[in-house]
């Protein structure tokens, strides 16, 4: 099953996780501090950091269907980080805005340009279906163990080597995806899809070409002006959407209804990722503001950094849900994906339900240990990597061939317009400029706001297992 090819594809993962998260990590404080934004713009842009890339994924799905292949458009794509990350290092020495922008731009269309195309690739790694679904979340915890370590140390770091040492970190792990990805060109071009192993033509290029520097102006644009670029992400979306179902329609019957569920479960996908987006916007605020301590009194650790945990607990639970449902299918017990995903559901709303309590019951002193975040933390990681791993396999698994990758980034249009909704819905708890943090402010503008999430929830665990039901009756079909 395994073999030099897919595991270098998870090195470059890993890589990934260590380049970008960290960049994430203490992207907030950046804004803040060294920017100088207030936190209400704050949560803006770096909510539509975590969430703008996925959305260009429908780009990075054409191209690669389309004009590149999947292997031309990753090795792009990680050339593209390496350069995004050089133009932050200088953003963040001369304290440039713009340049900081352009910089988080280019990293987002990067992202997009990635998602739909490594999975396709890493899938071609493999012998049968069945060994890239059980490899896929193992995949997903190496992705969350480089994700783990930038979160937890690149706060840290910063306190030695500034905002600009840890930036210069991520250019030079994203610069090695690109050097491992490049290293293994022939292996990967004679596994890779027909495209990969053609010449591309000048036409494809000058299209590529523009396109990119379209996308990657509109993602500035987007950055520059963030109420008009929210709009932007909800026509875009909107548009991926509707083409799908223009290409449903024109489709045979049998094709329709399989692409018909992928819309269903793009729509939980997009409800799920919402709760996912808080982790980087309405949670980071909270724990800066009210974590402190070390954890179990003796580890220490940043409050920024408390969205480590969530890549700690994808760690452990990638192999545990691995083996978890792989015993049921030898068992016989074949659980739909979408039944899979209300339990992911159900963990969200213990998750939610935990950190309403905590800050519902904050003390005079306005603080939350780092003990709590970890326990929400474990139960929305194994939720994320339930619905992280399985909705793409089944993606893949339903969707007409010619469309695969596009079919594919319909779940980072769902990740893109979820995390501009829950950025959009964090604003919501932003203090003023030097509006004091007590214990009433906590208990009830922080109350409400996480309870109304926890209601919310415990319906889409209703509407998910109400969608398996439709599901099996279109795929009967």
């Amino acid at each position: 099953m395994w073999n030099k090819l897919n595991k270098s594809m998870m090195v470059c993962q890993m890589a990934f996780g260590l380049s970008f998260y960290g960049v994430m990590a203490i992207l907030t404080r950046f804004f803040l501090e060294d920017l100088h934004y207030n936190e209400a713009d704050t949560m803006m842009v770096v909510g539509a950091f975590s969430s703008i890339g996925p959305l260009f994924a429908i780009a990075g799905g054409f191209i690669a269907d389309k004009y590149l292949g999947t292997y031309r458009s990753l090795a792009i794509a990680y050339f593209t980080f390496a350069v995004g990350y050089t133009l932050l290092v200088i953003g963040a020495i001369t304290t440039n805005i713009p340049l900081s922008l352009a910089s988080i731009a280019l990293a987002s269309y990067a992202r997009g340009l990635m998602s739909p195309s490594y999975p396709s690739l890493f899938k071609r790694t493999f012998d049968d279906q069945e060994h890239f679904e059980n490899a896929y979340p193992i995949n997903y915890s190496i992705n969350n163990l480089g994700a783990f370590i930038s979160q937890y140390l690149f706060p840290l770091f910063i306190l030695a080597i500034g905002f600009s040492g840890g930036f210069i970190l991520s250019l030079i792990i994203a610069a090695l995806s690109f050097v491992i990805i490049i290293y293994h060109h022939k292996s990967f071009v004679q596994i890779a899809s027909p495209i990969d192993q053609a010449p591309v033509s000048k036409k494809n290029w000058a299209i590529f070409s523009s396109l990119s520097i379209g996308m990657i102006s509109i993602v500035f644009f987007m950055f520059s002006d963030i109420e008009a670029g929210k709009n932007v992400v909800y026509a875009i979306g909107a548009a991926a959407i509707i083409y799908f179902i223009g290409l449903m329609m024109r489709s045979y019957r049998s094709e329709a209804m399989k692409m018909g569920t992928i819309l269903i479960m793009t729509f939980l996908t997009t409800a799920f990722f919402v709760y996912y987006g808080q982790m980087m916007t309405s949670m980071t605020l909270v724990t800066i503001n009210t974590m402190r301590g070390d954890l179990f009194g003796f580890i220490p650790i940043a409050p920024e950094a408390a969205m480590a945990m969530n890549p700690l607990w994808c760690m452990v639970a990638g192999p545990v849900i691995a083996w978890v449902f792989s015993n049921l299918e030898e068992r016989k017990i074949n659980l739909a994906t979408s039944t899979k995903v209300a339990f992911s559901f159900v963990l969200t709303a213990i998750a939610f339900g935990i950190l309403t309590l905590a800050v519902k019951t904050i003390g005079a002193d306005v603080i939350i240990r780092p003990e709590v975040f970890l326990a929400i933390h474990f139960f929305q990681a194994f939720a994320e990597v339930i619905v992280g791993s399985m909705v793409v396999a089944f993606i893949l698994k339903v969707a007409p061939k010619g469309i695969e990758n596009f079919s594919v980034s319909l779940f980072s249009v769902s990740m893109a317009l979820s995390g501009i909704i829950g950025a959009v819905f964090s604003t919501s708890i932003a203090l003023e400029k030097g509006q004091e943090l007590t214990q009433t402010v906590v208990q009830n503008l922080y109350g409400a706001y996480f309870e109304t999430l926890t209601f919310w929830a415990v319906v889409m665990v209703g509407i998910a297992l109400l969608s398996t039901l439709v599901i099996r009756k279109m795929l009967e079909k």
